[in-house]
């Protein structure tokens, strides 16, 4: 990050929102004709009597050229197997029938619980650090796109070959429910238990497409590059939190998330964690507004939510960054 121009700001323009809403979202078959079989069928040439008429005669033959007739192919009919049984009863004997006779075979029974569709399923474990780990099973839906909702936050993934999809996300709930949508009428719902919550703050930054946005962590007066800087993009093996990134940005439409996760009830230091949200101006998002929303849990306290809109500056400032360093509060650490 030392290559990085950040520009400070005291915060984008926002807006503040204490809910969130629940939002869960042939080339021209060109049938070659069947074509008529056609058969010549030849007609012996004849020459007519001679005709007369009043004024001249005409005496030259009439020539009958050969007649093409069409007809549609007649479809093939399919052969039937013919089973046999034993005729016991003597009255049809006597009525003529022999000892053999022939049936035809009866028709298979209905199943009693018809397969109307593919089923969708997921399930959860918990999972370390007060998570749980999701799977989604839906074997008629390969290399599909799937949305993910848990208590307001959303993002999506998508299935491989076989229609199925794991992945490891951060419980905001010591309950909590996931519902995979697919968002054809197919979806899923799965819940968990994760008791260690408490020990655990969390602060979500969540996006629809593609934005810039990041959220960093500075541990304890850590600077930009030092193993207490805390992104997606940084080796966070000298860090006491860590950050995981959400959903597949190959998509349509994707949306996306990152989590920072802080041991409080278990830290053995005492300080401040600074939390910032930054963006890359880009390409993709220079001379726009562009919108995010955060999502903070804190030890004992509900979960807050807050939408962001920020406008970017023009694309000659592509490359530069543009830091938030107040939109989410800063995380305050006792020792336990």
């Amino acid at each position: 990050m030392s290559k990085i121009r950040s520009i400070g700001m005291a915060g984008g323009t926002l807006a503040c929102a204490l809910s969130i809403g629940f939002y869960v979202q042939h080339g021209d078959d060109a049938r070659q004709p069947t074509v008529a079989s056609s058969a010549v069928v030849p007609v012996a040439t004849k020459a007519l009597p001679s005709l007369r008429s009043s004024d001249q005669s005409v005496n030259e033959p009439l020539e009958l050229k050969d007649i093409v007739l069409t007809s549609a192919q007649p479809e093939t009919p399919k052969p039937v197997s013919l089973h046999r049984r034993q005729v016991t009863d003597p009255s049809l004997h006597e009525a003529g029938f022999s000892r053999d006779e022939l049936t035809l075979p009866t028709t298979p029974e209905d199943p009693s619980m018809p397969e109307l569709g593919c089923k969708v399923s997921a399930r959860a474990a918990p999972a370390p650090m007060a998570s749980v780990q999701l799977s989604v099973d839906a074997p008629c839906f390969p290399n599909e796109r799937v949305t993910v909702h848990h208590n307001g936050m959303m993002f999506t993934a998508v299935t491989d070959t076989d229609g199925t999809v794991h992945m490891t996300v951060p419980a905001l709930s010591d309950r909590p429910i996931f519902i995979a949508d697919f968002g054809n009428g197919k979806a899923a719902v799965a819940t968990a238990s994760v008791p260690d919550l408490k020990d655990y703050d969390r602060v979500v930054l969540q996006w629809s497409g593609e934005t810039g946005f990041q959220i960093h962590a500075r541990e304890f007066g850590a600077s930009y590059g030092d193993r207490g800087h805390v992104w997606v993009g940084a080796n966070a093996s000298g860090a006491d939190g860590s950050v995981v990134r959400l959903g597949a940005r190959d998509t349509f439409a994707p949306k996306l998330a990152e989590v920072y996760t802080y041991p409080s009830g278990t830290s053995a230091k005492t300080g401040t964690v600074t939390l910032s949200i930054e963006t890359e101006v880009t390409a993709a998002n220079c001379g726009r507004d562009i919108s995010a929303q955060t999502l903070e849990l804190r030890s004992g306290t509900s979960l807050r939510t807050q939408d962001v809109t920020l406008s970017m500056p023009n694309c000659t400032a592509i490359g530069d960054f543009l830091v938030l360093n107040n939109l989410v509060d800063d995380l305050t650490i006792a020792a336990k």
